[in-house]
Formats: C-alpha cells, sequence, structure tokens
C-alpha cells in the first residue's frame, strides 16, 4: 500500500529516537495502526509465536503481531479462567475495547490456552478468526507439504479481505523485504552479542516489537539509519556479566523488567519476540514461494517450546545459543501460568547444571510493576557469579 505509519523520525538523536520506538511499542492503543487505517488499509491481526507475515504483506495488508499488552483484562478476563496464562486475555481485550481494530485474526494451537484463543475470539467480533495449523511434526516428509497447503488455504482467506488475487510475483517481493529485513536484525543481533554495551536488551527490544506494528518497508528503513547510529554509539563497556535470557518466546515480559537487567548484566542473546526472528536464513525469491515459506520454517528456523522437531533438541540449541554468544550465564524465565514454559525451565536447568553454566530462575507477568526484588536477586546471583565462583 506504500503508506508511511511513523511520524517524521529523521532529525532524531539515537537517544530520542530510541525514546520514541519505546513509546509506540508500549501503547496499547497501536497508534501506527490506526494511521494505517485512517489512510484506508487493512490489517491482519495474528497470535504467537509464528506467522508468514509475507502473504499478508504481498496482499497490501498489515500484518501485526498481537503479543497481549499491560493493560487490565476486564473483558478479556470474563472469557478465559483465572488459571490461564495473561496473553490471551490482554490479546482479547486489545480487540474486545477497541484498542485494536482487525479485518481478520489469526491463532495457532500451540498450547491448551492459545487452541481456543480464535474461537472465543470469533464469538465476540463480525470479522473472520482462523487457525493457523502448523506441523506438529515437523520431521515429516509431508510435512512441506502440508503446511504449504496451510499456507496456501490461509492466502485464500487473505484474498477475500483484501479483495485480490495474490499473484506469485507479489509473494516474492514480499519475500525480498522480508529477507532484507531479517537481514538487519541478524545484524541488529551481532551488535548484541559483540559490543553489548552499545545497545541493551530493552532497546534491541523496541526496535524488534516495533516491526510488528509498521510495514516492514518501514521498519527496513528504521533499522538501516539506526544500527549505523550504534554502532558509531560513544559509550564505553563496562565490567558487567554476559547473560542470555530464556523464556521471551510467547507472552513478553514488561520492558522495565528488561530495563531492569540491563542495569546489571549484558543481554548478549535472547528468544523474545523469537517469532518476528523465526526464520534463520533468507527465503529463496525463486521457485514456488508458498514453497519456499514453509521449507524455511521448517528446516532453516530457530526454536520454541512451541514447536517439537527432533533435529533441534530445546537444551542443546540453548547451549548453543550461550556458547555462540559468549555467555557465562542465563536467565531461565516463563510467563506465569504458561505450561510449556514452566515444563521447559527442568530440562535446561537440567542441561546447564550438566554444563556447569550458572542460571537463574524466574517468572514474570506483563502487568507486572515492581521489580525491587528481581533487582537485588539478580544483583545477588551476578555478585556471588562473579567474585565468588559460587554455582547459584
Amino acid at each position: 500500500m506504500g503508506t508511511d505509519v511513523l511520524d517524521d523520525w529523521g532529525d532524531l538523536a539515537l537517544d530520542d529516537l530510541l525514546r520514541h520506538c519505546r513509546d509506540l511499542v508500549e501503547d496499547p492503543d497501536y497508534p501506527t495502526v490506526r494511521r494505517w487505517r485512517d489512510a484506508g488499509g487493512k490489517v491482519v491481526g495474528h497470535f504467537e509465536v509464528y506467522f508468514p507475515e509475507e502473504i499478508v504483506s504481498a496482499a497490501g495488508l498489515l500484518p501485526v503481531k498481537i503479543h497481549g499488552a499491560p493493560i487490565e483484562a476486564r473483558q478479556g478476563d470474563a472469557h478465559f479462567g483465572s488459571n490461564l496464562c495473561s496473553i490471551v486475555k490482554t490479546s482479547l481485550e486489545l480487540a474486545l475495547s477497541g484498542r485494536l481494530e482487525l479485518e481478520m485474526f489469526v491463532s495457532h494451537p500451540i498450547c491448551d490456552t492459545a487452541r481456543n484463543l480464535a474461537a472465543v475470539w470469533g464469538r465476540n467480533v463480525s470479522y473472520p478468526c482462523e487457525i493457523l495449523y502448523l506441523p506438529q511434526n515437523a520431521t515429516s516428509r509431508s510435512a512441506a507439504t502440508y503446511l504449504r497447503g496451510e499456507y496456501q488455504r490461509l492466502q485464500r482467506g487473505i484474498e477475500e479481505i483484501a479483495g485480490r488475487t495474490v499473484s506469485d510475483d507479489d509473494l516474492r517481493r514480499a519475500i525480498a523485504v522480508y529477507n532484507e529485513n531479517r537481514r538487519l536484525l541478524r545484524r541488529l543481533y551481532e551488535i548484541k552479542r559483540e559490543t553489548p554495551w552499545l545497545l541493551p536488551v530493552d532497546e534491541a527490544y523496541v526496535l524488534v516489537a516495533l516491526g510488528g506494528r509498521i510495514p516492514r518497508e518501514e521498519h527496513n528503513r528504521l533499522l538501516s539509519a539506526v544500527l549505523p547510529m550504534l554502532e558509531q554509539r560513544g559509550t564505553a563497556p563496562q565490567d558487567r556479566m554476559r547473560i542470555v535470557f530464556e523464556g521471551g518466546f510467547c507472552e513478553q515480559p514488561p520492558l522495565d523488567l528488561l530495563t531492569t537487567i540491563a542495569q546489571s548484566s549484558y543481554v548478549v542473546d535472547d528468544d523474545l519476540l523469537i517469532g518476528l526472528r523465526w526464520l534463520s536464513e533468507d527465503v529463496p525469491t525463486d521457485g514456488d514461494p508458498l514453497a519456499n515459506l514453509a521449507t524455511a520454517y521448517l528446516d532453516h528456523s530457530s526454536y520454541s517450546p512451541v514447536q517439537h522437531d527432533d533435529r533441534k533438541p530445546k537444551e542443546e540449541m540453548l547451549l548453543r545459543r550461550i556458547r555462540e554468544s559468549g555467555a557465562g550465564a542465563a536467565i531461565i524465565s516463563a510467563a506465569k501460568m504458561c505450561e510449556p514454559g514452566l515444563d521447559e525451565q527442568v530440562p535446561y536447568v537440567r542441561a546447564l547444571e550438566a554444563e556447569g553454566i550458572p542460571y537463574f530462575v524466574n517468572e514474570f507477568e506483563e502487568n507486572m510493576t515492581s521489580f525491587d526484588s528481581l533487582q537485588i536477586q539478580l544483583e545477588t546471583f551476578i555478585e556471588n557469579v562473579l567474585f565468588a565462583g559460587a554455582e547459584v
């Protein structure tokens, strides 16, 4: 569609630009999405973890990443039990409260709670709500063929919303845009790993998260301008522990929690918003674009507790993330009431203990507002590891 939704940021200094990005990411009224709709654009919202956004963009629609919000779920609470995670309630609240207007919503059966989200959502809105069934057995010989069929089914629904046919060339152009975005995000994370004092985890987070709320072409222009500014930043390195954060694959920790962690350590890698960084390599732009996207999801991708793939043992993938980033410890976190995340903590901890890697375990909720206790505990953990050599 070619609509820009960000205010003019070209003259902003780096710190001012990062604050502006943070304000947009923390705003539960989605001002960038509203601006897109005000210009006549249509919006497809998608739930965690991974979604093939290229298909939506190829139709000229805006894909929006929905991962809850730090709001009170006044209406959402009435549709889900109190023993379920916060993200499904606050995500639904965004729709029921009118904060986020969509033409289509797509969810995935990633857990017992999320498998019901599209049905509950659909009973309370007038637009279509779909479930995208990603392969349960990623190593099956039929997985790629099956997934291509799912993507084609999704494309037909998107075409109805867009009122136009999506051609293979449309998909190839969209894939090229997203390939550029993937390259820029990989460079962003290289800066985090190689020079973490230049890019704290909370600032890196907002730069990634904003991509789920604006056209990807605009996100590419933003990152292309910001990355050189980060590399030229005059921040001096400090004597801080290099840490990997694991547990942000679905519900997201509050930004203030990430800021708290950044005050005492360098987070050199993480799985925050991993769905926006799921594909680890460029997707080919020749041949069958839907088949290429399906193969990339299965064979050239990251990992999470909600994808079962024997080729990617999660404990080994975590250890690889720690080794490749040069981290000296790990924060093993999980959202409260998140069954997949909490279940995965056990094998993660066993693997870390077997390798002698220090770790810090905690839980979070997107509506947390107090972080004093966490800060004290984390600082004590880091001091013990750095100065006493203790296993905590």
